[in-house]
């Protein structure tokens, strides 16, 4: 632990509390990203999917790009000034975007987001100045927890504040953040000494650099394909769900909130309560094997539900929503397996790759679905329907799967060999 300063409890609750602002910000904006821009830009709802999904794609191009850069600076100037002020720009964020009068203030807002929701690599080595080696496994546990319980909280704010307004989640987002960063002020110290310091370098906040880790180790990059694939696939529920949800079943903003609120929490126990017990019983190869196919059968599933009666529209995605637990053991088991391949002092470096693989993967995935979306609601659609993109998840799920099962049989060949 760095002897800067002894952060007392209220330093780490305000880092919590940064992380879990920095999944808020991302989901709030879900359930009411429809009306919003329909009332920015005066477009219809096919239009609104495409401009959401390039919105989207702002968040994720700066988290990508300014991740690396964050963390590089906090190692020059430490990590209370950068963290502090990322949580001033979230402020600012969220009252850019209750106060955008044009799309290129909500662009604006989406980038900033992403730049200062790149703060979890800050708050991840303030994590590691404050804690025992021994220890720090259960802290980043716990900043995981907060990353899911922000998921949660994120879109159940958004779509029950929505429905007073698109803006109105936006003011309480800012007032919360405006409150954490007094709040930080007084609480957090410093906790990387001037000694410890070092002089800031360009060419490593490059990242792009982080992609090299995957050529040096055997059987990485075949591993990286499948997730990528899987990252791609499954970008179509923060891409299109608040669209979809509104042209096919005419939810209210509280409903979409609600179903993601669920969807969020569904994951989270088979993430958090049943992705040992899968490991025990089936092995991470065949639990990654299982994640895919309950992801295929989900998306395909929920193009099929039928629009009305709610009584059996609601309880069916409900039901498909269980289904889909299962792909919250892809990411973990695959990433478990990559790391057997990776020698100890290379498991950050590892880690670091995979990050930015899932960045650009999900920011491709998420401009494809909206771009697919809108193309089969407009006019000039040769078939209209709000289903495309899931059947297209579907069908991309299975061959993902395909794909596993053939390398998972080919490695058992060479090893046989």
């Amino acid at each position: 632990m760095s002897e800067a300063a002894h952060p007392s409890r209220h330093a780490f609750t305000f880092v919590m509390i940064t992380v879990l602002l920095d999944m808020v910000g991302f989901g709030i904006i879900i359930p009411v990203l429809p009306k919003l821009i329909g009332e920015v830009a005066h477009v219809t709802l096919s239009e609104a999917a495409k401009i959401g999904g390039w919105m989207a794609a702002a968040y994720s191009v700066a988290q990508f790009l300014f991740g690396p850069l964050m963390g590089n600076l906090s190692d020059r100037f430490g990590r209370r000034p950068l963290l502090l002020l990322a949580v001033f720009g979230l402020g600012v964020d969220f009252l850019a975007q209750a106060l955008a009068p044009t799309t290129g203030w909500l662009f604006f807002g989406r980038t900033l987001a992403g730049v200062c929701g790149a703060s979890w690599v800050i708050a991840n080595a303030y994590i590691a100045d404050i804690t025992a080696p021994e220890d720090r496994g259960k802290a980043f546990g716990m900043m995981g927890a907060a990353f899911g319980l922000g998921f949660i909280i994120g879109p159940a704010i958004g779509g029950l504040l929505g429905e007073f307004g698109a803006r109105v989640p936006f003011y309480a987002a800012a007032a919360v953040s405006g409150l954490n960063l007094i709040y930080g002020i007084f609480v957090l110290p410093e906790t990387l000494a001037p000694a410890n310091r070092r002089p800031f370098e360009w060419r490593r906040s490059n990242p792009f650099g982080a992609f090299k880790v995957f050529q040096h180790y055997h059987g990485v990059v075949p591993m990286c394909l499948v997730l990528a694939l899987f990252f791609f696939f499954t970008s179509i529920y923060p891409a299109i769900w608040p669209f979809w949800a509104k042209v096919r079943f005419g939810w209210s903003e509280a409903m979409v909130g609600g179903s993601l609120a669920l969807f969020g929490l569904v994951m989270a126990g088979f993430q958090g309560g049943l992705t040992g017990r899968f490991t025990q019983w089936f092995g991470e190869r065949k639990s990654v094997a299982i994640g895919l196919l309950c992801a295929g059968l989900a998306a395909t599933g929920y193009a099929l539900v039928p629009a009305s009666p709610m009584t059996l529209s609601l309880p069916m995605v409900v039901v498909l929503m269980f289904v889909h637990g299962p792909e919250g053991f892809i990411n973990p088991m695959l990433t478990a397996l990559m790391s057997k391949r990776v020698p100890e002092n290379a498991q950050g470096e590892l880690q670091g790759g995979l990050s930015a693989l899932a960045n650009v993967a999900m920011l491709l995935g998420t401009v494809f679905f909206a771009q697919v979306f809108g193309f089969f609601m407009s006019d000039t659609a040769p078939v209209q329907s709000p289903n495309v993109s899931y059947f297209i998840t579907g069908a991309g799920m299975i061959v993902t799967l395909g794909l596993f099962l053939w390398l998972i049989g080919h490695e058992r060949e060479e090893a046989a060999a």
